[in-house]
């Protein structure tokens, strides 16, 4: 099991968070050109290769701008979790900073960036699928039916998280359903020593404001090629239904209609536009439960401005 690099003051590094569509990928570029640094992604989606347009991954041009690390590190069949990414985090913060170089943490993946920062149990990974399913039964239907399964099939855990805490009660049953094992038993394994600790910068939207930025995102990305993209990860077998990366939000409304000639365009279109408002829902949730974030309106944000005032702080 791995462990810190050293018990040793924390190594403090700016993160950028925010829901997705919110401009974090903006103003990680001008932090890190701001302060001659390098962007350390935490976005559970960009790690896999050839999964562009859909990901919002940085384009060739932002890349040429500021050196990004950990986009397109696995290919879409194989398992990435969040105690790897926490692994592979801290290997690329310690070696820039060894060089002199900052590194910024950029990502809207609150469970890469809680690995990371607050070392969490490694052993049971993660289950992207089922969590993608407690997450829609909470958005339908509220929290309190899995609570109340949680409550069943792992009292340790029901007692020791709100019932109102919807992103804890999800992955504590997406840890038993994927394992077996309740999660209060996996937590009682020894965790990893985090080397580093947040400088959270977060960037916020109005819900209405930030639901038009979506849908226009997805209008664009299907104007982009995303539709062409996944017909060719398909039609190469680089990506398929029930890969681990077929989970991801614009590739599992499309693959049934690439793959099985299932539904229409226009509604598989409609579908990522409601489950990346839902995913922007949960992760505000899940940003809303961190401390000492110092948030910025997305809204008209100058990211040259703020990364000038944000980098002369740190002189």
């Amino acid at each position: 099991m791995m462990e810190g690099r050293a018990d040793g003051p924390r190594q403090t590094v700016l993160t950028v968070i925010g829901p997705t569509a919110v401009g974090k990928t903006a103003l990680a570029i001008a932090l890190a050109r701001a302060s001659g640094g390098e962007i350390v992604s935490a976005d559970s989606r960009q790690v896999y290769r050839g999964m562009d347009v859909g990901t919002a991954k940085p384009t060739a041009e932002e890349q040429a701008l500021a050196r990004h690390h950990l986009i397109d590190i696995v290919d879409p069949s194989e398992t990435y979790d969040a105690a790897r990414f926490a692994e592979d985090a801290e290997r690329v913060i310690g070696d820039l900073v060894a060089l002199g170089v900052r590194p910024v943490v950029a990502g809207g993946t609150g469970f890469y960036l809680s690995s990371l920062f607050e070392g969490l149990f490694e052993g049971a990974g993660r289950f992207p699928e089922t969590r993608e399913r407690l997450a829609d039964r909470a958005e339908e239907g509220g929290t309190a039916s899995l609570y109340a399964e949680l409550a069943r099939v792992d009292p340790a855990s029901a007692a020791s998280i709100h019932r109102n805490d919807t992103s804890r009660v999800i992955r504590a049953l997406e840890v038993f359903e994927g394992t077996g094992r309740p999660l209060s038993e996996w937590q009682r394994e020894p965790s990893r020593r985090p080397t580093c600790s947040p400088r959270y910068v977060g960037l916020g939207l109005d819900r209405k404001k930030l639901v038009a930025r979506i849908d226009r995102r997805v209008d664009r990305m299907m104007e982009d090629g995303l539709l062409e993209e996944v017909e060719s990860l398909s039609a190469s077998g680089a990506l398929s239904s029930g890969m681990p990366a077929a989970s991801a939000v614009g590739y599992r409304e499309l693959l049934p209609l690439v793959e099985r000639g299932e539904g229409s365009l226009e509604g598989a279109v409609e579908r990522i536009k409601v489950n990346t408002r839902r995913y922007a829902k949960r992760q505000m949730t899940w940003f809303r439960g961190l401390e000492d974030v110092a948030w910025h309106d997305a809204d008209g944000l100058d990211a040259e401005h703020l990364a000038s005032e944000l980098t002369a702080s740190d002189r």
